[in-house]
């Protein structure tokens, strides 16, 4: 079970990868996984269809795939904001087929286009069914700076507690860039009495594209030290993937030499940006002694 991994004193360290887009095989997938499993994460992580998709039927294949063949942990996103109960009921008998243990239980992003079912209105109340229903690990996502719905960091903290309550067991956070909200919402999340291990997710920004996008989906700030590196590199593909590797590079290692239970990277399928940022941060994270 993944909380089982914060129990040793190490920071762990973790990837998030995503089913392949377009409908059929999923053998287009290996690839990345032969990379990406190579580089000996402590557990990968499936996600279950984006931008409020009716979600990805190969999330629990990959998930199996991912503990069989490459003998490493995973855990399989779960959404439900278009899920009825039968069909919760289903992805847990489809994610028990492939031996899948642990879940990330997940509202989903709602598609204007797509009338939620209104059975299960948030992650708390997939996280409740969940834990009455079977004996999985079931996590649960956080926001640093607050739910893009919330009314504030505060509310969003309370609505939090409730995800905890209902029995999530550990924390996989957003994206974000700037480390001193994500330790502002650490202390305010320890101070509500939440005390499960939180990992912080950072994303390798190596597209100004993509990361524009990602900020007005996710509304994560951006810090001026941010800001200028894509104003300068932005324009130049090759420089704006190093920079940005280098910027993540730097979120790690503060992260860790300030006692993050974990990091969990989102790769985006690119196994070679998480190569480049596991080689430089691997010896750090090693010989961090967490107080």
């Amino acid at each position: 079970m993944i909380p089982e991994l914060f129990k040793n004193g190490k920071t762990v360290f973790s990837f998030e990868i995503f089913p392949p887009k377009k409908d059929g095989s999923i053998e287009t997938i290996y690839k990345t996984l032969d990379e990406l499993s190579d580089l000996h994460p402590d557990f990968i992580s499936v996600t279950y269809g984006a931008g409020g998709s009716v979600a990805g039927a190969s999330t629990h294949e990959i998930a199996g795939i991912i503990k069989k063949k490459y003998n490493t942990r995973c855990i399989a996103h779960l959404t439900c904001v278009n899920s009825t109960k039968a069909d919760i009921d289903q992805a847990i008998e489809e994610f028990k087929r492939s031996n899948v243990k642990n879940i990330l239980a997940l509202r989903g992003d709602i598609n204007p286009e797509i009338e939620p079912k209104h059975e299960f209105e948030h992650a708390s109340d997939l996280i409740s069914y969940l834990k009455a229903k079977c004996d999985m690990s079931v996590s649960g996502a956080c926001y640093p700076e607050g739910h893009v719905e919330s009314g504030s960091i505060d509310e969003d903290i309370e609505n939090l507690k409730i995800k905890i309550d209902a029995g999530a067991e550990h924390l996989i956070s957003q994206l974000f860039f700037d480390n001193g909200a994500f330790y502002r919402f650490l202390e305010k999340a320890r101070a509500k009495g939440i005390n499960v291990p939180i990992q912080a997710g950072i994303m390798p920004c190596v597209n100004a594209n993509q990361i524009r996008r990602m900020i007005s989906l996710c509304g994560a700030s951006l810090p001026e030290k941010f800001t200028k590196l894509i104003a300068r590199y932005g324009d130049d593909p090759e420089a704006m993937r190093e920079a940005g590797v280098a910027y993540a590079i730097d979120q790690i290692i503060d992260l860790a030499a300030n006692g993050v239970d974990g990091i969990h990277l989102y790769t985006m399928n690119n196994p070679g940006v998480a190569r480049k940022i596991c080689e430089s941060v691997s010896n750090v994270l090693a010989n961090i002694k967490k107080e």
